[in-house]
């Protein structure tokens, strides 16, 4: 069954978890690509209930959230956690409204779309009153991988992720502050929000493990991936580290396609997509990299080259804002492909 109920023009749209990283950088977004909301409203737990917000000029008070709060809405974002976008489902899609997820809740849910806007714009169009956000590393991965899918079959993908404290969340961004700190002044410290120390340091470890030995993080990747690509067979391998840096999301690609496909097609692919922006340069040693690239909007690739180890492969390193295009800006543009003009 899919969505009946039309999406007016201006519609009144609730951010769950507006207090958090994901739902601050969703109000920062709404306001900068000039969203036509008739209303936005922030919702949160009753710990930040009563505060204000700076929104489009105007400061908005935060409510608490409960299963009342969105009569009235249109569109939901919602990036509070799993556990409470189960809680509040039906109340959202109750009230007519659409919530796009950013959990991991509903991701792989049949009769859920998994969407990113530059890749399969036309499966938000299937929802039934809730479409899903996919995982942050997930989504720069396939922006880089769609332009290159079009030159030639994709056999294979081989990911090695090196992702920033701050998609676990605020918290764990101001434990890396910390523990750096403490680390430079040699100060004692427990690790609160990671296994073992951040700073300066690599976790092979996002998420739990799993009976074969990968994590849920990996296993993101893998199933999302087929998902959203439509590519139910193709064979991927998946390792996911967590790095001591802030923000931004970097991720080393080796695709092998079922064709050749030449440097050049592929730079010339990536550089004609929506949302990528190539900086590859090794004779000025020009590459993406996060510490340049925090509260960018594109997907940013480098260090093209072939990959000997296979007949038909290309490598890449890909770089992303994971609270920007990884979460706040993805959610956004799912919105606007629900607007009657989109």
């Amino acid at each position: 069954m899919t969505w009946a109920k039309k999406m007016p023009a201006r519609p009144v749209v609730a951010v769950a978890g507006a207090t958090g990283a994901v739902g601050v950088e969703m109000l920062k977004v709404l306001e900068q690509r000039s969203f036509p909301a008739s209303q936005v409203r922030a919702l949160a737990s009753s710990r930040s209930a009563g505060r204000y917000m700076q929104f489009a000029g105007t400061e908005i008070r935060v409510e608490e959230m409960t299963a009342s709060s969105f009569e009235g809405v249109d569109i939901a974002l919602f990036s509070a956690g799993a556990e409470v976008s189960r809680m509040f489902r039906d109340a959202v899609v109750g009230a007519g409204a659409v919530m796009i997820d950013n959990s991991s809740a509903f991701r792989m849910e049949d009769g859920v779309p998994l969407v990113v806007p530059e890749v399969n714009p036309g499966d938000a169009a299937t929802h039934a009153g809730v479409i899903a956000n996919p995982n942050c590393s997930t989504i720069q991965m396939v922006v880089a991988l769609q332009p290159l899918a079009g030159l030639a079959p994709i056999r294979r993908i081989v990911v090695s992720t090196y992702q920033a404290a701050s998609g676990a969340g605020q918290a764990a961004m101001d434990e890396l502050y910390e523990q750096s700190g403490d680390f430079l002044s040699a100060r004692s410290f427990e690790p609160k929000e990671f296994a073992h120390r951040i700073a300066f340091n690599c976790i092979p470890q996002i998420d739990v493990f799993l009976e074969d030995g990968s994590t849920k993080e990996e296993w993101k990747m893998v199933v999302e991936t087929r998902k959203i690509m439509h590519l139910p067979d193709v064979a991927i391998s998946a390792t996911c580290v967590r790095v001591p840096v802030l923000r931004c999301h970097s991720e080393s690609l080796n695709v092998e396609f079922a064709a050749p496909v030449t440097v050049e097609e592929a730079r010339a692919a990536l550089d004609a997509a929506t949302g990528i922006v190539v900086l590859d340069d090794p004779a000025s040693k020009t590459y993406p990299m996060p510490a340049l690239l925090e509260g960018t909007d594109d997907t940013y690739v480098g260090r093209l080259r072939r990959d000997p180890g296979v007949e038909n492969g290309i490598a890449l390193w890909v770089v992303a804002d994971q609270l920007r295009k990884g979460a706040a800006l993805n959610a956004v543009q799912i919105a606007e492909l629900l607007l009657p003009s989109a």
